[in-house]
């Protein structure tokens, strides 16, 4: 049995599930949890039936999709429903992020302040003191799971963090409740060896939750607005649109969802997407990119109107650019433009740097998730050939204003085309192309390569769809002689990795991790001798934090102190993204001259 394979559960069901049981049984759940997860479940409707053993069995009911109370998840043991088997599965099971509104509609706005009569401007709008305890019930059951790590911190922890979330949803901080069961979800992630899991990941979930949780005290106006976040991401009206399509590509996540989003742009230059996702995986990806767009009457598959183009009326878009299929909406097909054609060959006359910025605003580890944006690149480039790379090697190429850039898989699943695509054109240095990739955040210019002009000059390719073939490819040119790397590749040598190795280090293990370290004064010098004094400052911080323990008049350990950990631990970590985000922004200013080339591999035979 998978996690995969049973129904989300509503988080305020496993907390109160997991609450419910004695201390003993408490400290046994961990176990519960492992050993549930090696028995056979069946699906029956809306019923899903665990095996415990071969006369009991557990069974979750989910109308509508989701385990929304607690008496949907019964027992046929001797014990239940005072059990471990109920909050065993409830934690086995994917958290749900339930609606969080009557029938499933968005909760309503905290409520404004009365408007002033007196004729002075109205105080800026603060945190209800509610609002406040629930961020704060957030913050300390996030620093629990720092401190703990992640090995530390589980069932229980996690219905801790849970119950939280579902607090925070009660009282209108959606962004908060998000964070937390983002956390939940990487901390059962890591502990079962999931693949997929990425320690960058947790790190960037718990400092957003834990910024977030801080931040909800100390803001008001506008900027606590964007803290609360929104319940739901609306679709507004946005009228008649024209629209050119771009390029289709397929999607695959972790969670074994696939599905295809094709993306378009408007007369003016504003990018949409059309997806089409659900449970399914890769194959489900490469068959969607064949079916007819969910959108009005039009009969175009995603891949054809990559290329094509729509006449919307009634048109709804939301904040990130999806644009919504309601029942008013209308589109009909349309000639499609040339990338090299108004209005599409608009988009490669930006800059590469001021492209890079609007990408880098756009895909900020913790920037507003209401801001929109895209985080898309639009380059013309000469490759180059192949490059080595501490992550295998990708393609170099050279992009107006004499920056190399490296053009990376965007994803190497081998049922994709992604990865043949790429290799194959690195074996033709010379070749100019007109591409569109994704922005790789990173000390050097790096993109995903997501689709490109056709090197024969005609037409598009998709890149995770469509296949080249070495006949695609122009003759051999001339050999081609290294470029001087970017800004980006001096910079590669930052040693901001020695404060970001100690924030991610704390994660899979906690403030013990930090604390055993020792003397931290070599990379602290380190740090400051490369210009980051402050870098040195929160790494010196970090570290004598995680080994300060107290002790009574007796002699005995005194509580550590959590919040003060998690404090320094989230300073370091926004401080790493935003030097991190700089110096990815400042690669793309310019290229400069003078320093070692890269090591250009000679094109395979």
């Amino acid at each position: 049995m998978t996690a995969a394979q049973l129904p989300p559960v509503a988080p305020d069901v496993t907390a109160t599930l997991v609450e419910d049981l004695s201390p003993r049984l408490r400290k046994r759940l961990d176990a519960a949890v492992t050993k549930l997860g090696a028995r056979p479940a069946r699906r029956d409707g809306d019923t899903v039936t665990i095996a415990v053993d071969e006369e009991t069995d557990l069974r979750l009911h989910a109308p509508g999709g989701v385990v929304a109370t607690a008496d949907a998840i019964t027992c046929g043991c001797l014990l239940a429903p005072a059990c471990v088997h109920r909050a065993a599965a409830a934690c086995a099971a994917p958290a749900a992020d339930p609606a969080p509104g009557p029938a499933g509609q968005p909760a309503p706005a905290a409520p404004l302040p009365a408007p002033h009569t007196d004729g002075t401007a109205p105080a800026p709008e603060v945190a209800s003191p509610a609002q406040r305890a629930a961020a704060e019930a957030v913050w300390s059951a996030a620093a629990a799971v720092l401190e703990a790590g992640v090995d530390g911190a589980g069932a229980v922890a996690q219905a801790a963090l849970l119950r939280a979330a579902h607090t925070a949803r009660l009282e209108h901080l959606p962004r908060a409740a998000g964070a937390a069961l983002s956390v939940v979800t990487l901390l059962r992630a890591a502990r079962a060896g999931d693949p997929s899991y990425r320690t960058a990941d947790l790190v960037t979930a718990l400092a957003e939750v834990l910024g977030t949780a801080h931040r909800v005290g100390t803001a008001s106006g506008e900027e606590l607005a964007a803290v609360r976040g929104r319940a739901r991401r609306p679709y507004s009206p946005d009228g008649s649109l024209r629209l050119y399509g771009l390029f289709t590509e397929p999607v695959v996540t972790a969670s074994g969802h696939g599905g295809a989003r094709t993306w378009v742009a408007g007369a003016d230059g504003r990018l949409c997407t059309v997806g089409d996702v659900a449970p399914g995986g890769v194959g489900r990806a490469l068959g969607v990119a064949d079916r007819a767009v969910r959108l009005g009457e039009s009969a175009l598959t995603h891949r054809e109107l990559g290329r094509a183009g729509l006449a919307v009326s009634g048109a709804t878009v939301s904040p990130d650019g999806r644009l919504g299929a309601g029942k008013g909406v209308r589109a009909v097909t349309a000639r499609g433009a040339a990338w090299m054609e108004p209005p599409l060959a608009a988009l490669w006359e930006v800059p590469p740097s001021e492209q890079a910025a609007r990408a880098l605003a756009a895909t900020s580890r913790y920037g507003d998730p209401d801001g929109g944006g895209s985080d898309l690149l639009f380059l013309d480039v000469e490759l180059l050939g192949a490059v080595r790379d501490p992550g295998g090697t990708c393609l170099l190429a050279l992009c107006d204003g004499g920056i190399p850039v490296r053009l990376t898989v965007a994803d190497d699943d081998p049922a994709l085309a992604h990865r043949d695509n790429v290799m194959l054109l690195a074996t033709a240095p010379g070749t100019r192309l007109r591409v569109i990739g994704r922005l790789v955040p990173a000390p050097h210019p790096r993109l995903a390569l997501l689709a490109c002009s056709h090197p024969t000059g005609e037409g598009t390719v998709d890149l995770g769809f469509d296949r080249l073939r070495r006949a695609d490819l122009p003759a051999p040119a001339a050999r081609v002689h290294p470029v001087p790397p970017g800004p980006g590749d001096r910079d590669a040598g930052s040693p901001l990795h020695l404060l970001e190795r100690r924030v991610e280090q704390a994660v899979p293990g906690g403030r013990a991790a930090l604390g055993m370290l020792g003397d931290l004064s070599a990379e602290a010098r380190r740090l400051r001798t490369a210009g980051l004094p402050t870098a040195a400052g929160l790494l010196s911080a970090l570290c004598d934090s995680a080994a300060r323990r107290g002790r009574d008049p007796f002699g005995r350990l005194l509580p550590a102190d959590t919040d003060g950990f998690a404090t320094h631990w989230l300073s370091a970590a926004r401080y790493v993204s935003a030097v991190s985000d700089s110096l990815c922004a400042a690669a793309w200013d310019a290229a400069r001259a003078g320093t070692a080339a890269p090591d250009v591999l000679p094109a395979p035979a």
